[in-house]
């Protein structure tokens, strides 16, 4: 990208200006605990209420539905065996996993724990919807949302259907789900590249010097057999990688040649919550890049209470 950047500015428009913007990073919105409370969330005609709560689904999981081993399309007792014996899932309640997202198959799930509630088939398909709007558009920054389970833990609806259609479920499924995100201790996660970089021993100093400004972490480094040259892994976060090849030339003299390739999701450790930090930083600059109001909206903007 720098390389037709610089063709761009140099060759194709000598004495036009141009203005380059900082490159987009994607980021994930998750969960790091089970959800404080059991969220209730009423209808704008007050007569129907959903209570919902929200947990963290593990890294291993969200990998097995990356690789397609976990799909919406598979027999639902095949998949709940899978889930039973290689993430521990009780079969009951991955037997009822009412669908994934985003767009079907992304790596959350809406979990159906009810015990005998009246009607609840009638509004599956809204708190469907309504979850793969929330699990695309999630409540820190309209991200899309990466290893959270909503369970549906209880709901009361109104004995008329005319009074719980779509338009009554939907923006009230929507706010629950938010309301489950906020009080289950959101994350954002970054986008993690591997490097993989050759050089000679005289550049590994430059190497490590680079790679410790910019978050790095050097996972190998071993000799090619038979030449001079040295090949280090390490994975560096692609907020950090803009540069990286420039100031890596620069550091070693030209003698280092680093591939970049996407490795995984690492949680950010702050609290985007709190105002200050480095992550709630982040998630303001997305807001305002996205023309939200800046302010994350408030936990009581989605709760209702009993």
């Amino acid at each position: 990208m720098e390389i037709c950047l610089k063709d761009l500015a140099e060759d194709f428009c000598q004495g036009c200006p141009l203005k380059f913007s900082p490159p987009v990073v994607s980021f994930r919105e998750t969960v790091t605990e089970v959800s404080s409370e059991t969220c209730l969330s009423k209808s704008p005609n007050k007569h129907n209420r959903l209570y919902m709560k929200a947990r963290p689904l593990t890294e291993e999981l969200c990998k097995d539905v990356d690789d397609k081993k976990i799909t919406p399309k598979e027999d639902s007792k095949i998949r709940a065996r899978y889930l039973a014996d290689t993430h521990g899932w009780h079969v009951t309640e991955a037997r009822k996993i009412w669908c994934m997202g985003p767009e079907t198959h992304g790596p959350n799930f809406v979990v159906d724990v009810t015990k005998g509630v009246q009607y609840l088939n009638e509004i599956q398909d809204s708190i469907v919807a309504a979850f793969q709007w929330a699990a695309k558009e999630g409540v820190l920054a309209e991200e899309n949302m990466r290893g959270i389970r909503f369970d549906v833990e209880d709901v009361t609806l109104h004995a008329d259907a005319v009074h719980r259609g779509g338009g009554q479920i939907i923006p009230t499924a929507r706010r629950c789900f938010y309301a489950c995100q906020l009080t289950a201790k959101p994350r954002l996660l970054e986008p993690v590249f591997l490097v993989d970089i050759q050089a000679p021993e005289g550049a590994l100093g430059g190497i490590y010097s680079v790679m410790n400004q910019r978050r790095g972490q050097i996972i190998s480094e071993e000799q090619r057999p038979g030449t001079p040259l040295y090949k280090v892994q390490a994975y560096l976060p692609v907020l950090e990688s803009f540069g990286f090849t420039e100031k890596l030339r620069a550091e070693t003299g030209g003698q280092a040649f680093p591939q970049c390739v996407f490795d995984h999701w690492e949680v950010l450790a702050d609290d985007p919550l709190s105002v200050g930090t480095r992550t709630n930083t982040i998630v303001l600059d997305i807001r305002k890049r996205k023309g939200l109001k800046v302010e994350i909206p408030a936990l009581d903007n989605f709760l209702d209470k009993l």
